[in-house]
């Protein structure tokens, strides 16, 4: 079975739903991974909502079914905040958000169809900078996403948790920048152990893994095959620095110090770990090498969509959608001889693969929120 490659919506925020899956096949992609972020959340980096959350039953499912159907593409939906730390007002918001694009999912086939749900879980620093507070975290995890998961695993549907610490989700005025619980492979393992159910598993994105200095083959070498659903193609190109060092992150300190130092100091929250984003074979060197990456993935069995996650400097970061687009191109041109038999045709997805989502006709169910479920 060949890996088919997906596409992240966050990249084209600029578009709406049909002029994303006009991109999508233009670039010759067979999935979509849809954004579908709260219209007042607090998050501006990287975010999308593409479909209306608000207005979603069982025929705006039926129609959504048909409309990827025709396309020849296949879904998921997610949103990506702080569910267990931060203003308490935006983590209620977050939590009941993500209840509702769990009973979307439902509607939409879930497992059935695997239409997975993307999350964050976020950190608790009030809880986090007192002794114990990594492990304090994990118990708040566990009483916030224990309910949650128990509903998910009701209706048919897997949550997906990315690795990324949000290095730059608070002020530089910070020391840390650890803002994500599951950002470590020792986190999820835990996290799994604390909540057994099978109805969570990861999206694994190398890059978070490369600007922490940490192998990412190794971490496909330890991961638990059973949780990984997903994998996000993005990279970095790593910079050394020899001012701040490879293990801390650069901090804010007052411009003048810095000028009369001659060091180079945080401008902004992501300004810190000394990378810069980038997509595999389009324009930089990269710090990870993707046929070892791919080739352990084949070798464990991972059988699931490579989503194109474009944060590239040389491509999402100008603005422009020509690049945009042309990134994601070289993406699935890099991939290719990785993942596809060679044919006529030169390295491509074999279109027999391709199964079209089943339509589910689910009836259906009351939006939950937190308070109901705790």
């Amino acid at each position: 079975m060949a890996n088919p490659i997906w596409i992240m919506t966050s990249a084209f925020d600029q578009l709406n739903l049909e002029q994303t899956i006009e991109k999508a096949t233009e670039i010759g992609v067979q999935g979509l991974d849809l954004c579908v972020f709260r219209k007042d959340g607090t998050r501006d980096d990287f975010v999308a909502t593409h479909l209306d959350y608000e207005n979603f039953g069982p025929e705006e499912a039926f129609r959504l079914i048909d409309q990827f159907n025709s396309a020849s593409l296949r879904l998921s939906i997610g949103a990506f905040d702080n569910l267990i730390g931060g203003d308490p007002e935006q983590r209620i918001k977050n939590q009941n958000h993500l209840l509702r694009l769990i009973r979307m999912a439902y509607l939409l086939g879930g497992d059935e169809n695997d239409v997975k749900v993307g999350t964050f879980v976020g950190y608790n620093h009030e809880l986090g900078n007192e002794e114990g507070g990594f492990e304090k975290n994990l118990l708040e995890y566990k009483r916030i996403f224990g309910p949650i998961i128990n509903y998910a695993e009701d209706l048919g549907v897997t949550i997906l948790y990315e690795n990324c610490p949000m290095e730059g989700w608070r002020s530089s005025g910070y020391f840390g920048t650890y803002n994500n619980l599951p950002g470590v492979l020792a986190a999820r393992k835990l996290m799994y152990e604390l909540i057994p159910s099978p109805n969570h598993g990861e999206i694994y994105d190398p890059s978070h893994d490369i600007w922490q200095h940490t192998d990412a083959i190794e971490v496909i070498r330890h991961t638990d095959m059973n949780r990984l659903k997903r994998i996000h193609v993005k990279s970095t190109r790593n910079n050394p620095d020899p001012f701040w060092g490879n293990m801390y992150p650069m901090h804010q300190i007052p411009e003048e110090w810095a000028k009369k130092a001659g060091i180079p100091y945080s401008t902004n929250p992501w300004d810190r770990h000394h990378y810069e984003a980038t997509l595999p074979g389009f324009g930089l060197g990269d710090s990870l090498d993707w046929r070892a990456f791919v080739n352990i993935l084949k070798e464990r069995g991972f059988k699931g969509p490579f989503e194109i996650e474009n944060e590239a400097v040389l491509s999402k970061q100008t603005g422009k959608m020509g690049a945009i687009v042309q990134g994601c191109k070289a993406a699935v041109q890099n991939l290719a001889p990785l993942l596809y038999e060679l044919g006529d045709e030169g390295w491509t997805y074999p279109i027999q693969e391709y199964q079209a989502l089943s339509q589910v006709n689910r009836k259906d169910v009351p939006l939950r929120t937190m308070d109901e479920l705790l």
